[in-house]
């Protein structure tokens, strides 16, 4: 057999690339206080994550009743920039709402 037409020598290069583990994603989620106004969090979870109305509502009592809820699963850049816009909105406005970030396991 050719080692250049050999059907194994041929896919290695495709092989390595499928082998590679894909990178990690981090789950953003909103934590729960005692001030933030639930409109105000219904309206970050709009904005910043693109949630209809009934969706961020949702995920807005998941954060009131339960202490966390879950904003979205991304690459790590996305999540820090989400949690960094997220912060900085609420802190703008003065309130205390928490955004972090987890990795997605």
């Amino acid at each position: 057999m050719n080692p250049d037409t050999d059907s194994a020598t041929l896919l290695e290069p495709e092989q390595a690339t499928l082998t590679r583990p894909p990178p990690p994603l981090y789950r953003v989620v909103l934590l729960n206080d005692d001030y933030t106004p639930m409109n105000f969090v219904v309206e970050v979870l709009q904005r910043f994550f693109g949630m209809e109305t009934r969706r961020a509502t949702a995920v807005m009592l998941k954060v009131h009743h339960e202490g966390r809820g879950l904003c979205g699963v991304f690459p790590r850049e996305i999540a820090e920039a989400k949690v960094t816009q997220v912060t900085r909105h609420a802190r703008g406005y003065q309130h205390p709402l928490r955004c972090v970030m987890e990795e997605d396991r």
